[in-house]
């Protein structure tokens, strides 16, 4: 049989391996795009300010997570601890904005709350992948849950943990109070304490205390020991002092220290320092590493952000101020002290 180059058969390959040829072609020509040459444009927008380990440590981790993949990056800080009310929130949600849309970069990572309401929110849908770490709020509040450009770390404090090392270092702290600034980003989390004190038997939140002046967090701190064993001192950003200012929180972490008679919590590291007694931390670095792996995901491979589950780091650190501990008498067991990360000088003796 005579072989015929344009017969039927050979028309069909020949269409077949043009097919799988274009088809490779698309893929390389996707991936190429997916996977654009470094080094990639990062911008970071953070919600507050550096320095401060909190949101310097989220870079970092960030920036692990990224590898080995090439990097350029620039940093916005919202500040919106002093930048506080909702006015000047929106003016540096707008500064940030127009710096994403001049410097156009490949890949945005920002972390907290307030950059998600005031800075990605007007990007839910676009091409530009955004990718966050550290925030309270469920994401649906910010129309992230099925947007094909955002994803992110989700940032739950380790509140179950933090009343057992606190009982462990003062066993008689069963009776708590917990405080808060005005601030929306509290919400969540009040829920959350709300829900899990029920896995600490014998323990009950007295008062759940939102407070708005300097001259009331300090009558009140006075007024706890008659109703609580414990405060657990987590919103204390914006207490107004007597010209309208937000009293900065290392001020209210010492003058706590200085003052009250109750052994006190936290959830972050830096309150340690700053005098609170305990605290199972959430880790900045973890919360920034797990974003960075993410990134460096969709910038190298290629991967779509809606294909990454949004949840919370799960790994906390325990800490323990034994300066606080010693200026309430306590006497800290050797077992707790080896198994946590001990400060023993309150940030300002340090100086």
């Amino acid at each position: 049989m005579q072989f015929n180059p344009k017969g039927p058969v050979m028309k069909i390959v020949s269409w077949m391996l043009a097919a799988l040829a274009a088809a490779l072609l698309g893929h390389g020509t996707a991936a190429a795009q997916s996977a654009k040459k470094p080094p990639y444009k990062i911008l970071y927008v953070m919600s507050y300010h550096s320095p401060w380990r909190w949101t310097d440590g989220q870079l970092e981790g960030f920036k692990e997570g990224m590898g080995n993949a090439a990097a350029e990056y620039k940093v916005f800080q919202m500040d919106t601890k002093q930048n506080s009310t909702p006015e000047a929130k929106e003016r540096k949600g707008r500064e940030a904005r127009a710096l994403i849309d001049s410097w156009k970069p490949d890949l945005v990572y920002t972390s907290d709350d307030d950059v998600q309401e005031y800075v990605v929110r007007p990007y839910v849908g676009s091409d530009l992948p955004f990718v966050f770490s550290g925030v309270n709020k469920d994401p649906s509040a910010y129309g992230f849950v099925g947007s094909k450009n955002i994803t992110g770390v989700l940032e739950q404090e380790h509140f179950v943990e933090s009343v057992r090392l606190l009982q462990a270092v003062a066993p008689g702290a069963k009776r708590i109070v917990a405080v808060f600034d005005d601030a929306q980003m509290w919400e969540p989390v009040i829920g959350r304490m709300r829900e899990r004190v029920s896995q600490l038997p014998g323990v009950e939140i007295v008062a759940l205390d939102t407070i708005r002046t300097w001259d009331e967090f300090q009558k009140k701190m006075k007024d706890y020991p008659s109703k609580a064993d414990a405060i657990a001192l987590i919103g204390i950003f914006n207490f107004k002092d007597a010209k309208g200012k937000n009293v900065p929180y290392q001020e209210v972490l010492k003058w706590t220290a200085e003052n009250s008679t109750l052994p006190d919590l936290g959830f972050w590291v830096d309150r340690v320092y700053f005098g609170t007694l305990a605290a199972v931390t959430v880790s900045e670095r973890e919360q920034g590493l797990a974003a960075g792996r993410i990134a460096r995901q969709i910038l190298v491979e290629g991967r779509s952000p809606s294909s990454f589950e949004m949840k919370p780091t799960v790994k906390g650190i325990p800490v323990i101020n034994l300066a606080r501990a010693n200026k309430l008498g306590l006497k800290v067991k050797s077992g707790v002290l080896l198994s946590a990360e001990v400060i023993d000088k309150f940030e300002w003796d340090k100086q």
